[in-house]
Formats: C-alpha cells, sequence, structure tokens
C-alpha cells in the first residue's frame, strides 16, 4: 500500500469528518449524534458502496483513535466512586449482565447459532463509555445523579470485558493472559505513584514552564505514555484499549502541570482528528453484505445488547434513580461498539467466533450507537426545558 493512496484515504476520511458536525447540526431534530453521522459517512465512501477510502488505508491512524477513546474514558473516570455506593452498583450490575450473557450465549451454542460462546458472551457485557463521553458532554449529562452513577457504570463495562479478553481470548493461554494483565495493572499503579516517590521539583518546574510554549512537554510527555502503554499492551498479548485505558486513568493523577488544561488539548487532540477516523474506518469495515444475508443476526444481538446489559441497570438502580433516569442508564449501559469490534477481530483471527456473527455483533453495535444514546437524550430534553421554564430560571 503507497503513500499516496493512505493520504488520499485520510484526505477523504477528513472530509467525513469535517461535513459531520453540520450534518449532525441539520438533523437536530433528529437528535443524530455525530458519531452515528461518521459511522455513516464511512459506510458511504467504504469499499461496498463508493469505494472512496478502504479502511486499511488507515488502519494505523484509526487504531490510535480507538486508544484515544479509552484514554478520554479512562482520564475521566474517578476512582474514588469505586468506594462509594454508585462504584458497588455499577459492578453489582455487570456481574448480573454477565451470568445472563452466560445463559444466553450458552442457550445460542447448544443450538448451533454460536460456534463459541466465550467472545460473544464478553460482547453482551460491555459498555462503550469512550463513544458515550462526547455525546454526554455535548449535552450536558454528566452532571447530577445519572452523570455519577453512569461514568462508574461505563468504566466496569469496559475494563472488565477487556480483562475477560486478556484471561480468555489470550493467544498465549489464560495463565499467561492473567499474568500479563496483572502486571500492566501493577506497572500503571507504579506510574500513578512514581510523583509521590520523589520531588523532582527542577522537572516539575520545566513541565510547567514548556506546557503551554512551543515544546508543548506536558502534552508530549502523555503521548509517550499513552503510546507506549499501547505498545507494553501490545507486547504482552493484551489488547491496545486495555493499554490506553490505563494510560488515562494514570494520567489524571500523574500528569505535571495544568492538568485541566491537558485534558482540553487530549480533547483537542483526540476529537479533532484521530477518534473521528476510527469511527470513519468502523463504518467503512461494517460488512454490509454478511448483514444483508442474516439480518435477523444484527436484530437479535442489537435486543441482547438492550436486555443482558441494560435491563440490569433498570433494575439495579431503582433506590437512587427516577424511572425516567433508570431508563436512560439501560439505554446508555446497552451501548456499545469499540470493544465489539475489537471482540470480532480477535474472535475471527482466532477461529472463535463465525463470520457472520461478528458482522452482526457490530452491525448491532453501530446500531446501538445510532438508537441508544438519542434515546436517552430525547427523554433528557423533556425535564431540562421544563427546568429552563420554570419561574425564577
Amino acid at each position: 500500500m503507497d503513500v499516496e493512496e493512505q493520504l488520499q484515504a485520510l484526505l477523504v476520511v477528513s472530509a467525513v469528518s469535517v461535513a459531520a458536525p453540520f450534518a449532525s447540526a441539520f438533523l437536530a431534530r433528529l437528535l443524530v449524534p455525530q458519531v452515528v453521522v461518521l459511522i455513516a459517512g464511512g459506510v458511504l465512501v467504504g469499499p461496498q458502496v463508493a469505494g472512496l477510502a478502504r479502511p486499511e488505508s488507515v488502519e494505523l491512524v484509526a487504531n490510535v483513535g480507538l486508544g484515544f477513546l479509552f484514554l478520554l474514558a479512562g482520564y475521566e473516570l474517578e476512582l474514588d466512586h469505586f468506594g462509594e455506593r454508585s462504584g458497588r452498583l455499577a459492578v453489582a450490575g455487570w456481574m448480573v449482565s454477565a451470568v445472563a450473557a452466560v445463559a444466553v450465549t450458552g442457550v445460542l451454542a447448544a443450538v448451533d447459532l454460536v460456534d463459541a460462546y466465550v467472545p460473544v458472551a464478553l460482547a453482551l457485557t460491555t459498555t462503550a463509555l469512550g463513544t458515550l463521553l462526547p455525546i454526554l458532554r455535548d449535552h450536558g449529562m454528566l452532571d447530577g445523579p445519572l452523570g455519577r452513577f453512569i461514568m462508574p457504570a461505563g468504566a466496569v463495562g469496559e475494563f472488565l470485558p477487556i480483562a475477560g479478553i486478556a484471561i480468555f481470548l489470550g493467544s498465549q493461554g489464560r495463565l499467561f493472559g492473567l499474568v500479563s494483565l496483572v502486571v500492566m495493572c501493577l506497572i500503571a499503579l507504579g506510574l500513578a505513584l512514581l510523583p509521590r516517590l520523589g520531588r523532582l521539583h527542577r522537572i516539575e518546574a520545566i513541565s510547567r514552564e514548556g506546557e503551554h510554549a512551543t515544546s508543548q512537554i506536558t502534552l508530549r510527555l502523555t503521548m509517550m505514555l499513552f503510546l507506549g502503554l499501547l505498545v507494553l499492551a501490545s507486547d504482552v498479548g493484551l489488547d491496545v484499549v486495555l493499554g490506553a485505558f490505563l494510560a488515562g486513568v494514570v494520567l489524571r493523577r500523574w500528569a505535571p502541570g495544568d492538568v485541566t488544561a491537558l485534558e482540553h488539548k487530549l480533547d483537542a487532540v483526540g476529537y479533532g482528528f484521530f477518534i473521528p477516523v476510527f469511527f470513519v474506518s468502523s463504518g467503512m469495515g461494517l460488512d454490509l453484505l454478511s448483514i444483508k444475508d442474516a439480518p435477523l443476526r444484527l436484530v437479535a444481538f442489537f435486543m441482547l445488547l438492550l436486555v443482558v446489559r441494560g435491563l440490569p441497570a433498570f433494575v439495579v438502580y431503582r433506590h437512587d434513580l427516577d424511572p425516567r433516569q433508570r431508563v436512560q442508564m439501560m439505554l446508555l449501559t446497552a451501548t456499545s461498539l469499540p470493544l465489539l469490534v475489537a471482540l470480532s477481530t480477535v474472535g475471527l483471527e482466532s477461529g472463535h467466533m463465525l463470520p457472520e456473527n461478528a458482522a452482526a455483533l457490530i452491525g448491532a453495535g453501530v446500531l446501538s450507537v445510532m438508537v441508544f444514546p438519542a434515546l436517552a437524550v430525547a427523554l433528557d430534553r423533556g425535564p431540562r426545558a421544563a427546568q429552563r421554564g420554570a419561574p425564577g430560571r
């Protein structure tokens, strides 16, 4: 693959990225998130429709974009939540989903609809927190009780399935996967504690002086840590999204200088370029023919995401959220895509997943991103409008 083809593909993807916010604004009444427009744009310019670009041409940039999604998700995560009720409920909800997923996929395997049930079972327990973050931010839904509960729930729905990938689907066996996972977590913990082990005043002073200058020291350090953990995760046989997620968790506690300014810079780099490339690439790689040949599989997996992952949230949070917010939690926790792509890739490479199931799972993930957040936002708009119109506001 030559450089010219890659540049042309990046140009096409960039054009879709630029057009997405305008299209989303024109479709504002339909509550269409930009993520949906990016995926749909990828389908249109991809090899199965217009043929203007291929996902292989932007694979490296798209993988970095996937990493950025998890980096920002880890960065947003407040570990203190897991010592509170919100964290305990998040873990409890995921455990219920895991039991339900094993039961459902066991039945599917018994009737020969699933070849090996582990990747499918893990897929049904995922939550696309990284994908949801821009939507929740844009609509101010991270504030209040819903935001306090959705962040731990989304983090658990990302981290525990990643851990499952490492242990159960690793290429070098379960024991090696478990040891590698523990080592990665210990390295991340060590990096997070590093500033407390010594008084590196001179280094911190240099970082502060250069963080807003042309040297952009803090951002460069962040990118080095991010890419380093991605490479480390890949070298030890783990999915790169684990390295990205841990990098985000570490950065919130490790990054020197102005943490708020760093967050804005990461948003600019991630959402400005890399993350849109990932979503457009996902659309380009969607296997439309397999979905067309077996549309009921897509519908079945789409409904199972809502029942297996979403419904437990509706029950678990019954004492903490009102019915409307519980429906929103159900919809948001059932939203999944990046990990479905990762699981499908791992499943196909290892021979543990049927090609038609991989296509249907990714299609169901795309549909969940298109439908569930839009419904959650629609449920949020009514109360906000009433609040704005209340006397004294």
